[in-house]
């Protein structure tokens, strides 16, 4: 049966996950991507190269995330927040940002060589130099969550 999931339980799952999926709306096209996260109980904070993602939510800002975490098709959690694309151009937000991140999604990286590969970089004093690292954060102002369970 699905049901609700309280305020607490929206909080967790978001916390919980590290990879969620965003989407956003530009010039009559939807585009829904995976991203990896970090969710500080306000904003939810991420980063990308320049590409699609980065183009729409420059254009629309108003984007939807949604995570979920799912053990079978009767057994599963999932959050849809809405909320509003910030570019952080502040060097030192950035760093707290990639630090957060980094933190976050450190023990999920089996192999050391992909840190850079996916945006790491070796010391806080490259961000913006050696990479090109766009980091941003979407303000939430609206979340609701889903679950079936046994």
């Amino acid at each position: 049966m699905l049901r609700e999931l309280n305020n607490t339980q929206i909080e967790a799952l978001l916390k919980d996950q590290v990879t969620g999926r965003i989407g956003c709306h530009s010039a009559g096209v939807t585009y829904i991507v995976p991203i990896n996260y970090v969710y500080d109980g306000i904003n939810i904070y991420g980063h990308s190269a320049k590409g699609m993602k980065i183009d729409m939510m420059r254009k629309n800002p108003d984007v939807c995330f949604e995570v979920d975490s799912i053990k079978d098709v009767t057994n599963w959690q999932s959050v849809i927040a809405w909320g509003k694309f910030e570019e952080i151009t502040d060097m030192t937000e950035k760093h707290i940002v990639l630090q957060k991140l980094t933190d976050r999604i450190t023990p999920y990286i089996i192999d050391d060589s992909v840190t850079r590969e996916h945006g790491f970089v070796d010391q806080e004093s490259d961000v913006g130099a050696t990479v090109e690292l766009i980091m941003y954060k979407i303000v939430v102002d609206k979340k609701t969550g889903r679950f079936e369970g046994r």
